[in-house]
């Protein structure tokens, strides 16, 4: 029903930054929350950041507030995560995804998913 790709994900020093991209294709509504989680090795999926297409406040996780922004470009269908100030503890798989069930940090309210991008932070 909705397709979800991540991109712009790399190696980068710690301290620098990155902006993530999420295109959404398909059916897709104007309602649905964008979310972004992220998985290390090892450890469970964690929630990032949300925000939905319209506006309000977008919620971020405690661990990256005031480093990361979500924002999103409703023409071109595509949700950015913008990093700054990146640390080694950011490294991971980071992955878009939409609900349609509201804002949640809750991974279960989320039901479409990217494929995921690698970000990799070295000190």
């Amino acid at each position: 029903q909705a397709q979800l790709v991540e991109s712009g994900g790399g190696l980068v020093q710690a301290g620098g930054s990155l902006r993530l991209s999420c295109v959404v294709s398909g059916r897709t509504s104007s309602s649905y929350v964008m979310g972004w989680f992220r998985q290390a090795p090892g450890k469970e999926r964690e929630f990032v950041a949300a925000r939905n297409w319209w506006g309000g406040s977008p919620l971020y996780a405690d661990s990256v507030k005031g480093r990361f922004t979500i924002s999103r470009d409703n023409a071109m269908n595509t949700v950015y995560l913008q990093m700054t100030s990146l640390e080694p503890e950011d490294t991971a798989v980071y992955y878009c995804a939409a609900s349609r069930r509201g804002m949640t940090t809750d991974q279960a309210g989320y039901e479409y998913w990217g494929q995921g991008t690698q970000v990799t932070v070295s000190s």
